[in-house]
């Protein structure tokens, strides 16, 4: 008897780990959906419990004050993106292209709002300058290939033209202010940013 209660232990453990775990990320969600359904100033403790179902005692447990919450949700998000934009490959500009394509279909409406609202918040101020600092460093790193042969005033040019043409405002502009299809705003990305893959 002494022996299976034992062997139940970490079982019952790692029962409730996985209840908590759920319950964290059921928090965060609900804190995201939030947001994307009416200013900053409307993600409460309250609304975020309300909507998580869980008390708010249970949210202050977990993360803290409403900054601590809103922080680790950006985190969550963040982490999202980074497992997906860190799967593109370096050098090759159609997997690159595919990769924004299906970064900004799934996302892009968040990092839309999170710019529009950027200047009435200093969290969100440093959530936009971090997702920038990232963007910059995926740039990098994705069309490092066809920037080795620069350096100096030239390689800084090439790469502001490379971060530029991958933002979101560019893809906002092409999908939802044109209204081109997924399809189309691949192919436009390729014809703008192929003159910049050209190895000399």
């Amino acid at each position: 008897m002494k022996s299976s209660g034992t062997q139940s232990r970490p079982y019952v453990m790692g029962k409730r780990a996985s209840t908590a775990a759920e319950t964290g990320r059921r928090i965060l969600q609900s804190t995201l959906d939030l947001f994307m359904e009416g200013p900053l100033a409307n993600v409460t403790l309250a609304a975020v419990a309300e909507r998580a179902g869980v008390t708010v005692q249970t949210v202050i447990r977990r993360f803290g004050d409403r900054t601590g919450l809103i922080n680790a949700t950006a985190e969550y998000s963040t982490e999202h993106v980074a497992s997906q934009r860190d799967a593109a490959p370096v050098g090759d500009l159609a997997a690159a292209v595919e990769n924004l394509l299906e970064h900004y279909e799934t996302t892009a409406t968040l990092a839309l709002k999170l710019l529009s609202e950027e200047d009435t918040s200093p969290v969100l101020a440093r959530i936009t300058e971090g997702g920038r600092q990232y963007h910059r460093q995926w740039c990098a790193r994705v069309f490092a290939p066809f920037l080795e042969e620069l350096s100096g005033p030239d390689r800084d040019r090439r790469l502001a033209q490379l971060v530029a043409l991958c933002d979101v405002y560019t893809w906002k502009l092409l999908r939802l202010d044109a209204g081109l299809s997924r399809d189309q705003v691949g192919i436009s990305l390729l014809e703008m940013l192929e003159p910049f893959t050209r190895r000399p």
